[in-house]
C-alpha cells in the first residue's frame, strides 16, 4: 500500500497538497457567520445532485413537463424526498447568500483587496436569482408559465431593443416551447457552468486574501 501511495505522492505531492490545506491560518475573531458562505456552497453542491437526478425523468416539453414533475413526485423511487430536498436547498442556498452578503458588507469584507472577491460574490447572487426564475419556470404550471411571461416581458419596457431582448429570452414572440427549452438549457447547464466558475475564482481569492476581519 505504501508503495502505491509513494507513487503518487511522487507524481502529485500529496502530502504538499494536504499541509497546505491543513495549515491555513484562521483568526480568532471567526465564529459560525463566516461559515455562510461555505453553507452557500453546500446548497450548490446538493442541489447540484438532486438536479442531475430528476434529469433522468423530466422532460422539457409543454406537453409532458407538468406530468414528468408529477411522475417524479408520485411514481418515481424517492422523487418527492429528492425534489423536495431540491427545492429547499434552493430556499436555503438564497437565504444564506443573502445573509452572507450582509455579513460581508458589515465586517467591510468588500474594501480593497478585496475588492475583486466582492464582485465576484456579487456575480454569484446574480446568478442564484437566475436560477430562481428559471426553475420556476420548469414544471410548466399556471404559476411557471405567468411567472416566465412576466419576467420575460419586463425588458420590453427598454427603448429600441426592448422587443429584440424580450424574443431573445422567449425564443420567439409569445411564451412557448422554445422559452421552455432555453429556460432548461440556462437551469441545467450554462447557469451551473458559470457558477462553478465564479465559485472557484471566489474561493480562490479567500484563500490567498485570507479571511477580512472583525466589526
Amino acid at each position: 500500500m505504501s508503495k502505491v501511495y509513494d507513487w503518487f505522492e511522487e507524481r502529485l505531492e500529496i502530502q504538499a497538497i494536504a499541509d497546505d490545506i491543513t495549515s491555513k491560518y484562521v483568526p480568532p475573531h471567526v465564529n459560525i457567520f463566516y461559515c455562510l458562505g461555505g453553507i452557500t456552497l453546500t446548497c450548490f453542491l446538493v442541489q447540484v445532485a438532486t438536479g442531475f437526478a430528476m434529469t433522468f425523468y423530466y422532460r422539457p416539453t409543454v406537453t409532458e413537463a407538468f406530468a414528468s414533475v408529477q411522475y417524479i413526485m408520485t411514481e418515481a423511487n424517492f422523487g418527492w424526498l429528492i425534489r423536495s430536498v431540491h427545492r429547499w436547498s434552493a430556499s436555503m442556498m438564497v437565504l444564506m447568500m443573502i445573509l452572507h452578503v450582509f455579513r460581508v458588507y458589515l465586517t467591510g469584507g468588500f474594501k480593497k483587496p478585496r475588492e475583486l472577491t466582492w464582485v465576484t460574490g456579487v456575480v454569484l447572487g446574480v446568478l442564484t436569482a437566475s436560477f430562481g426564475v428559471t426553475g420556476y419556470s420548469l414544471p410548466w404550471d399556471q404559476i411557471g408559465y405567468w411567472a416566465v411571461k412576466i419576467v420575460t416581458g419586463v425588458p420590453d419596457a427598454i427603448p429600441v431593443i426592448g422587443s429584440s431582448v424580450v424574443e431573445l429570452l422567449r425564443g420567439s414572440s409569445s411564451v412557448g416551447q422554445s422559452t421552455l427549452t432555453r429556460f432548461y438549457s440556462l437551469h441545467t447547464f450554462v447557469l451551473p457552468l458559470l457558477t462553478a466558475v465564479f465559485m472557484l475564482m471566489h474561493f480562490s481569492m479567500i484563500r490567498k486574501q485570507g479571511i477580512s476581519g472583525p466589526l
